[in-house]
């Protein structure tokens, strides 16, 4: 039956998808999402049908999806005379034995059709990793189409629900874990790139942690991972740390978990949270397998502060710094050692300052601009130093002229820290970076 519908369907939208979907074609696709919200034929048909329409969708172009993903945000709505209706006959229940039914009959009137037809593609085999691809495509045409936003925000809400964290699954990843799962490891790694099979095992090594958040669902698929090296210091220079060659660091001595790297895997899953929780499950695991462990701090970029500089010259100019956010990222400078030495205090100075009073400019005006900030602050993560040329990467002096950050975890700070954050937008910070920030 599947075999059928998928036939029939590439006869409407052609073998290899369609640059413009004709009224035809666009009627069809309406009269198939409409039987499959209605269940039309029961649900085991309307999964059928559902299975057969994902399987459609993913042979379409770019623009026959949208055309598509349209649909079904701007047509399977509420009906609103429906919710009036209802809205109508919950008011002159209210108060009355009748109600909770009217109460009842109100949220079914708000359930659109387009959460029937998500809820049927739920239900097929590898549906959720389809749900959530087919929300990457939706946020991309998203960007220049207002009028997806009723159905990014109702799939995303459902995602949120479907990936709760009750429901994934701690694991940790180790040399000898699939050569399928590590090969997508190289693939996702979004903060340090893994150039190489060997730079992938340095990482994996015995003084180093791997652990990612799964879906049962999703069993092959890591959705979130982070990448942790076991020392006995405040790591302050990411190719030090990453360095193949360096001796292994004896792991029962560690009194410090060094985070280097946090990827989020899934586009689609953007807005859906669960790096926090992630943090806290892997310094559950870390305190148990090595309980002489102290500290537990992050090695972090810094992406906006380059781009924030650009746009604020006036920031380098009252440094007295003559080079601009081109040439810092060029990093000649770093090639002459007076240059470089009083180039780096202007740049400590400023980095302090955009950390803690750069705004994001959106939304609550109290959250600091940069978002890996606002991360580790939200989980009651302290600023606890400013590292110069802790990244002499390509991608570390283009995005921060090479400067990256320690974030602490305080355990015995943490509630607190989350609290003023939260509520005053307070910014935790050592003694230094406060000082740092303080001098102009």
């Amino acid at each position: 039956m599947v075999e059928g519908l998928v036939e029939r369907l590439r006869s409407i939208v052609g073998a290899r998808g369609t640059a413009s979907v004709r009224p035809r074609r666009l009627a069809e696709w309406r009269r198939l999402l409409a039987e499959c919200a209605d269940a039309k034929g029961g649900e085991v048909s309307a999964r059928i049908r559902a299975a057969a329409l994902a399987q459609t969708y993913l042979k379409l172009d770019d623009s026959a999806r949208h055309a598509l993903l349209r649909l079904i945000s701007l047509e399977f709505g509420p009906v609103p005379a429906r919710v009036a209706a209802a809205h109508e006959a919950y008011q002159r229940a209210a108060g009355t034995a009748g109600q909770w039914d009217a109460e009842a009959d109100l949220r079914a009137a708000l359930r659109s059709a387009r959460i029937r037809i998500l809820t049927q593609f739920n239900a097929i085999p590898q549906g959720v990793k389809f749900l959530v691809d087919l929300r990457a495509d939706l946020l991309r045409y998203l960007e220049e189409d207002a009028e997806l936003a009723p159905l990014d925000r109702e799939l995303e809400s459902r995602l949120a629900a479907w990936f709760d964290v009750g429901f994934l699954e701690l694991q940790r990843i180790t040399w000898n874990s699939s050569a399928a799962l590590l090969e997508k490891l190289i693939q996702y790694e979004a903060v340090h790139e893994i150039r190489s099979w060997t730079d992938l095992k340095n990482r994996l090594d015995s003084d180093r942690r791997l652990y990612a958040f799964f879906h049962p669902r999703m069993p092959l698929e890591p959705l979130i991972f982070v990448e942790v090296a076991l020392t006995d210091h405040l790591a302050d220079n990411v190719q030090a740390l990453l360095d193949e060659h360096a001796p292994v660091f004896d792991a029962r001595r560690a009194d410090t978990a060094i985070f280097y790297s946090i990827s989020n895997t899934q586009a689609g899953l953007r807005g859906v949270s669960f790096g926090n929780f992630l943090l806290k499950r892997v310094i559950d695991d870390l305190q148990r397998d090595f309980p002489k462990l102290r500290n537990f701090a992050t090695l972090s970029p810094l992406p906006g502060f380059a781009a924030w500089v650009g746009k604020n010259p006036q920031e380098l100019a009252a440094e007295g710094l003559e080079l601009d956010a081109a040439q810092l990222a060029a990093g000649k400078w770093t090639q002459d050692a007076t240059a470089a030495r009083r180039i780096n205090e202007a740049l400590a100075q400023l980095a302090a300052r955009y950390l803690t009073l750069a705004k994001a400019g959106r939304g609550d005006g109290r959250q600091p601009r940069d978002p890996v900030t606002r991360f580790h602050l939200g989980n009651g993560a302290r600023i606890e130093r400013i590292n110069l040329q802790g990244d002499a990467s390509s991608k570390g002096m283009q995005q921060s002229f090479g400067v990256m950050v320690n974030y602490l975890y305080d355990l015995d700070d943490l509630e607190q820290n989350v609290e003023s954050f939260a509520r005053e937008g307070a910014i935790a910070m050592s003694a230094a970076v406060r000082r740092l920030a303080r001098q102009k």
